[in-house]
């Protein structure tokens, strides 16, 4: 919320969406799709991570404005998607913006991003009990390329063309 902590990696952020996590499970589904606390309808994180929504071939991500973390894994998914000069925004996105392109065929892909998870694919989303497929529940091929890039430099079986790897 605005003022809040959500800039930051602390407990406290995680600690109440236990209980949102608890009714997603029971209703199949292995996390949450957080909206924002004022207007509550723009898309913010998802579980722990950062949210991304593939709309027309545009990547698109909730701007920083302190109510969400600036992960890691997200700044290198925006380096990757520059170098490869992959559309992508960091703007409010909609609820509604989200389930309208699912139902007119242009969300071509969601995922989310974190330091464990790296790139975690989003198969389907329910809302208001309303349920839209994403990519036939298959993993899209910007996530595919962005976990195997990433993972890649990782282990050093790809070339870190930007400096990000050290050597200890």
């Amino acid at each position: 919320m605005p003022g809040g902590t959500g800039f930051a990696k602390i407990g406290g952020n995680y600690a109440m969406s236990l209980k949102a996590q608890e009714k997603a499970e029971k209703a199949g589904y292995s996390q949450v799709l957080w909206l924002d606390c004022v207007d509550k309808k723009y898309v913010q994180e998802i579980g722990t991570s950062n949210a991304f929504f593939v709309i027309d071939g545009e990547v698109i991500t909730a701007p920083l404005d302190g109510m969400i973390l600036p992960g890691i894994t997200r700044d290198t998914i925006l380096n990757l998607l520059k170098y490869w000069n992959i559309p992508h925004s960091e703007r409010k996105l909609t609820i509604d913006e989200v389930f309208e392109a699912a139902k007119k065929g242009n969300l071509n892909e969601s995922f989310a991003s974190g330091t464990a998870a790296v790139i975690s694919p989003v198969g389907e989303l329910c809302w208001k009990g309303e349920k839209v497929s994403v990519n036939g529940g298959k993993t899209g091929p910007i996530a595919q390329r962005l976990y195997q890039t990433i993972l890649g430099i990782q282990t050093g079986s790809l070339k870190d063309e930007f400096g990000w790897t050290v050597e200890v």
